[in-house]
Formats: structure tokens, sequence, C-alpha cells
């Protein structure tokens, strides 16, 4: 039986131990799907897993990896064909289940996608978990009558991963966006993703009463605590929000008023554990509306899986901008 390589988290005295190994295909946890993984990306939560600074893996050894695209080698799931292109997020890849930081993966066909026409393997991972949570928020609030006549969307942590894919995504699906960041120097950046307004959050008034003036139609929120709870007070009537992040706090304090007396509606974005039939039409919904310049507009920088413990332990320090993308067999 051949080997491949494979980054794997062991457990250690003193946190963890990523290194990278030569396994084999039995090493991995069960699937009926085998794959040529050909690339991953560096997500925060991999950063987190990598590096034992985060409760990430739930299982030893682990091969770490959140996303993965590549090529059906083998499949006992008659929806999946040796040769077909595919993708996987989500569903505890990297986390309960071997993931995307090998060149071969096994996983159960539920979790897999097929790759939309529009996409080609390593698009998919300029993607990633980051551009298919701001999708869902996209399809999640078209599914609850958002519509770009209705007004201006906010997104909050505009400059982040998922805040930087929604801008880029609302603005293609014709809204206005108002990017909200505290970090001035992204101004240009943000509004080269299409935003039409720039909102520093120190300019804004938080209030406390559980009203204010209604200012917009919908908003994507990364932070929630005190903005998600001013977003609350100011969506307009029948406005959605969805939330995407908690990077400001876990606490949301806010009144009934704003969802009795203006209909506004908070979204979950759970893009883990997002049902299959759901999760296809999100990556259908991403690759039509993104553009080959869009993949070109967002910083990339390609890595070996010998460079990914330092990649997390840089990403985690604040040292990275753009995506990383891990090339595993690199192909297209």
């Amino acid at each position: 039986m051949s080997s491949f390589k494979a980054l794997r988290i062991h457990e250690a005295d003193k946190g963890v131990d990523s290194r990278v190994e030569d396994i084999t295909i039995d090493d991995l946890t069960e699937g009926a799907v085998e794959i040529r993984n050909a690339w991953s990306g560096i997500n925060f939560k991999d950063a987190l897993a990598v590096t034992g600074k985060g409760k990430i893996a739930r299982k030893f050894p682990l091969v770490a990896g959140i996303d993965l695209s590549g090529t059906v080698e083998s499949s006992e799931d008659p929806r999946f064909k040796p040769g077909q292109q595919v993708l996987v997020t989500g569903w505890g890849i990297g986390e309960t289940h071997d993931g995307g930081y090998a060149e071969r993966a096994r996983l159960p066909g539920d979790m897999v996608v097929p790759l939309p026409d529009e996409l080609d393997l390593r698009q998919a991972m300029v993607i990633g978990t980051a551009g298919f949570t701001a999708a869902m928020a996209l399809v999640r609030m078209e599914q609850n009558g958002q519509r770009p006549e209705q007004g201006p969307v906010v997104i909050t942590g505009a400059s982040g991963g998922v805040g930087s894919f929604a801008t880029r995504l609302f603005s293609r699906a014709g809204y206005d966006v108002t990017a909200m960041t505290g970090k001035p120097a992204a101004a240009d950046y943000l509004r080269s993703l299409g935003a039409k307004a720039i909102l520093d959050p120190a300019d804004v008034d938080y209030g406390k009463g559980p009203l204010a003036k209604a200012e917009w139609a919908g908003a994507v929120d990364a932070l929630g605590g005190d903005t998600l709870a001013w977003l609350t007070r100011t969506v307009k009537p029948f406005g959605n929000i969805a939330a995407i992040g908690l990077a400001q706090g876990i606490e949301l304090n806010t009144t009934v008023i704003p969802f009795i007396l203006r209909g506004a509606s908070l979204l979950g974005i759970d893009s883990v554990y997002c049902p299959a039939t759901l999760r296809l039409k999100i990556w259908e919904r991403a690759a039509q509306l993104l553009k080959a310049e869009d993949f070109q507009a967002i910083g990339q920088r390609e890595l070996t899986l010998n460079d990914v413990p330092q990649a997390c332990a840089d990403l985690l320090d604040r040292k990275v901008q753009g995506r990383m993308l891990v090339r595993l067999s690199g192909e297209q």
C-alpha cells in the first residue's frame, strides 16, 4: 500500500505536536469517497488547531485542515465517480474527521460537494470556508426576502476574511454596501471590493434604547456584542441581520421591540453543518457571482505542507494578509 504526506496533530504533554509524516489511506478516518487532494487553505480555526492555541482537534492523531478540493480516486457512493472534481468544507473535517492537509482524503459522501462548473479546484480554495460563510449569509438573507432595491447593507468586520468576501459578493449581487472597519488603511481595499461607503466604528453612536433611526436594509455581522445589538436597533422594517461571528463578544443585549415593531429577522449562519442541499445552492451562487478578476483581487500565497505550522503561527500573530493556499497536487 502506497504512502503519502500528511500534516497530523498529535497530543503532547504540553499542548500538541503538529508534523508532516508519511501515512497510508488506512490511517484515515472512515469514508466512502477517496479523494486526491489538490488544494487546501489556512483559516483561523486551522491555525488554532495546528498550534494548539485552541481546542479544535477532537481526536488524535488528526489530519488538520477544514477545507479541501481535489479529484475522486474511488467511490463506494454512487453519487461520485472516479475523475470527478469535488470540494469539502465544514462537517467537522480537521476537527473530528481527518481533513485537508494531506495528499489524500477519505470522507463520507454526504460531506462531499461536486465542484461547480464555473470554478476550478484552486479557486474553490480561494473561496474556502470564509467565502462560503459570506455566500451563505447572502443566500439566507435573500431566501428571507432581501433585495438590493430595499437599501444599503452594512458589513461589520469588513476587512476580515469573511467580511471581505461578503463585501465583494453583496456588491456583485447588486447591493449598496457600507463596509464597517476600524482599520483606516483598509478603506481603499474595501472600495476596490465594491464598498460604496466606509464606516468607522468610532463614529457610531451605539445608543441604549430599544430602537434608533432605521438605517440599514440588511447587515452581515462578524462582531456580536454591542455591535450586533446596535444593528437590531437600526435595521429597517423587515430587514435581515446575518450573524456570522463573535469577535466583539457573545452577549446580545437587545429587546424584542425590533422584531415585533419592525419585523426584523436575525439569521444564524452555521457554515460547518449547513445541510447538503443548501450547501450546493450556496456554492453555485458564489460561483455565479465571482469573476476571474475577483480571485485576482484577493491576495494569495501558496504554501507546501511543510510551511503550514509556521504560517499558522504567523496568522495568529497577525503577520498575514490575504489568503494562504496549501498546494497539494496543485491540480486545477
